[in-house]
């Protein structure tokens, strides 16, 4: 089958399902019209679809080895304005991070799929995944079990972004691509009293004040200066008067980092700042991790044995380009610590306009780009299948 081809003749179909996503934007784990959506759309094309954990999963194929394709389902806590006619009405979700053309680049790829079946060397294993902007429906469909029944080899995944127009793939074969997110709350326990005592006080902001400059140290005087490294405090929070120092103060921020040595020595070093300044001052902490994602890392092999099967797609204006590393963090970094994966962004842009923003509620994502996603998914699965089963490979 000529997946570009036939991905061209569905676009229509695309971008119908790409918007009733988008229209009816959800959020977090539960998303009962996207779920429902998506397993009534993957029956249609004759795929028995299940639940796995809060998303979907399916297989399509003839055994052999497995190779995942995932796309991710979620929509922010924001409103929507950027004056598409299907936008989210809810004006509390919108898709400002284009999860909606991830489904339905993913509908697409596995309708074709299930039509070339025949011609399959292996199985491909759909994921439909919620709650990636929460960093829980990885780890959801995990301990569903969606690497198992039928074992996942290897697993692929891309995301669109609003910069450059449709045709480019940005990717990273040699190091981190994205960084780990550590998102921690630090609850600082004293004792309090009138402001007027404070020798009667255990002063939890004081205590805040001393972490707070504890673990900037982290990263000024600890981390190994070629390892990125960043620690944010992003809220403080305590008291509710001038002359009242409080029983408890809240101290929340986020680690991000390129390695995973990085990631182990930094967390467990906020932690031993944390309880040691609190206990030098008497008081107590209790450490709540909100986020705990690994750096997304991809496999070389894998990736590069990926944009060799791109390369061969006749998308016209194609462009690449390597090296990419973002700040920001991806959940399928849960997916990539246990098997081989790749994972690339695809140009979503509008040519001769300035870049959109991801994450912003005026943000536009280009339709064109769905035809080179949905065939990239479908022919990069279709030629491992295809290659692994010549050579032998274990």
């Amino acid at each position: 089958m000529n997946y570009y081809e036939r991905a061209n003749n569905l676009q229509n179909e695309t971008i119908e399902n790409r918007r009733y996503i988008h229209t009816n934007a959800e959020i977090g784990l539960e998303m009962p019209k996207a779920k429902k959506y998506v397993m009534e759309k993957l029956r249609e094309y004759g795929i028995d679809a299940k639940e796995c954990g809060h998303g979907v999963s399916a297989t399509i194929g003839n055994g052999g080895k497995t190779i995942l394709l995932r796309a991710d389902m979620d929509a922010l806590p924001m409103p929507e304005e950027s004056g598409l006619p299907f936008a989210c009405p809810t004006k509390t979700e919108a898709h400002t991070c284009g999860h909606d053309l991830h489904t339905a680049m993913l509908l697409t790829a596995a309708k074709m799929l299930k039509e070339n079946e025949s011609e399959l060397k292996g199985t491909v294993k759909l994921m439909f995944q919620p709650a990636e902007e929460t960093f829980e429906g990885g780890k959801d469909m995990i301990n569903a079990g969606i690497l198992e029944n039928p074992k996942v080899d290897v697993a692929l995944s891309y995301h669109v972004g609003p910069g450059g127009p449709p045709g480019g793939y940005f990717y990273n074969n040699e190091a981190a691509m994205m960084a780990s997110c550590d998102g921690f709350r630090i609850t600082i326990k004293g004792k309090g009293a009138h402001g007027g005592c404070p020798n009667l006080s255990i002063d939890p902001l004081n205590i805040a004040n001393h972490i707070y400059s504890g673990l900037q140290h982290l990263i000024a005087r600890e981390n190994d200066p070629a390892e990125p490294s960043v620690l944010t405090v992003g809220k403080i929070s305590g008291g509710s008067a001038f002359n009242i120092i409080p029983e408890t103060a809240v101290i929340e921020g986020s680690i991000r980092t390129m390695s995973r040595e990085a990631r182990s020595l930094l967390v467990n070093r906020m932690k031993e700042v944390a309880e040691g300044t609190a206990k030098t001052y008497g008081g107590e902490v209790e450490i709540e991790m909100l986020a705990e994602v690994p750096p997304l890392i991809c496999d070389v092999e894998l990736t590069n044995e990926i944009l060799e099967y791109m390369s061969e797609i006749p998308f016209a204006n194609k462009y690449s380009i390597p090296g990419i590393k973002s700040g920001g963090s991806e959940d399928f970094a849960e997916i990539a610590e246990r098997v081989p994966s790749t994972y690339m962004f695809l140009a979503a842009g509008f040519p001769g306009e300035e870049p959109g923003k991801s994450h912003n509620p005026s943000v536009r994502f280009n339709e064109d780009v769905m035809p080179f996603g949905a065939a990239s998914l479908a022919y990069c699965a279709t030629e491992w299948l295809k290659n692994i089963a010549n050579e032998g490979r274990k």
